[in-house]
């Protein structure tokens, strides 16, 4: 729902933990917002924040009942839905961190309740917002075969999802966003090392287009790597979104003449993925428009993600039958 209150949209965090201070640090300070609480179950990580960014400490989202025209959600997946869910059947738009819920049913939810109520749905895909990745998405046409790198160091946080729901999701979103088809067969293994959990995945998709794309994603690595590499005819781009790089190479020719290579660095106005997000957010709340990356985006990345994730589990490659069988279950296009 749109805000009607003049200075702006009154948005509370929830969940201050090491992604939520973040959004409080950025809302308390971004121009059209009016950061009103932030509210978390640890009583004194609350004050500290509230301290930091002038806004109420709370906790208990009950609290922001009549206070509130929107939130943004970064708990733990567990509580995704349950905390988003009455939030939106009340009207308060929501953004919840990724992945959006627990499962596809989950998502469902809270897609349908966004609908009913006229609330704004958003999902934390922050990399769509990365300058490197706006710069590079329109020179990607008709990709052949994608490469995808996302390595990070150990985390001390989001060990309740594995590496496919906590880093690969994000390069899903993007290459299903590029690709434009359906995924007509998965390949996918993956291993825990530190945790309980998977840690390290490689997934190959093949898309009904005969593109191909592998991913890797790793939690255990030394390094911060997130690349990807774009293929189609007669181009190629390499984005490095920690870096904020781009560069497209592309083959000309001439008749009577060798082909000739041309290309280099994209010019990419650097600037913080997050910030734009949530700008994003903020204005789609007040004009009661979609956000860039709607509840549908990413429950269409958490469908993609659990069929690499079941892939894994049962240690056999998704054919295309199968395929067909379990898009149809999750509802896919």
């Amino acid at each position: 729902m749109a805000s009607t209150n003049s200075s702006g949209p009154r948005i509370a965090v929830v969940g201050v933990g090491h992604f939520g201070r973040h959004h409080a640090r950025i809302l308390s300070t971004l121009p059209g917002a009016r950061l009103e609480a932030v509210v978390d179950i640890d009583a004194d990580r609350a004050s500290a924040v509230a301290a930091e960014t002038g806004a109420a400490p709370e906790t208990d989202v009950a609290a922001l009942d009549g206070r509130v025209d929107a939130v943004t959600l970064a708990v733990p997946t567990a509580r995704h839905h349950a905390v988003a869910l009455p939030l939106l059947e009340r009207g308060v738009s929501v953004l919840v961190e990724k992945p959006m819920a627990r499962s596809v049913a989950e998502a469902d939810e809270l897609i349908a309740a966004a609908e009913a109520s006229g609330a704004v749905l958003a999902v934390g895909h922050t990399e769509r917002y990365n300058p490197a990745i706006a710069a590079a998405l329109p020179l990607v046409q008709a990709p052949r075969f994608i490469e995808v790198h996302r390595i990070g160091t150990f985390p001390a946080r989001s060990l309740d999802i594995d590496v496919v729901f906590d880093l690969m999701i994000h390069d899903l979103d993007i290459i299903l966003t590029t690709v434009g088809a359906d995924v007509e067969t998965i390949e996918a293994v993956g291993v825990p090392v530190l945790t309980d959990r998977v840690d390290i995945a490689n997934a190959r998709l093949r898309f009904t287009t005969g593109c191909v794309a592998n991913l890797t994603a790793s939690r255990i690595s030394r390094d911060r790597v997130r690349k990807l590499r774009f293929f189609q005819q007669d181009a190629y781009i390499s984005v490095d979104c920690a870096e904020q790089v781009v560069e497209g190479w592309r083959v000309t020719r001439t008749p009577g003449a060798e082909p000739e290579i041309a290309g280099g660095k994209l010019d990419v106005p650097r600037g913080e993925p997050l910030e734009r997000e949530l700008a994003d957010f903020v204005r789609g709340v007040r004009a009661g428009r979609p956000p860039l990356v709607s509840g549908v985006d990413g429950r269409r990345a958490l469908a993609l993600a659990q069929r690499v994730a079941d892939v894994m589990e049962k240690g056999e490659d998704e054919g295309s039958q199968e395929t067909g069988d379990r898009r149809q279950e999750a509802g896919e296009a």
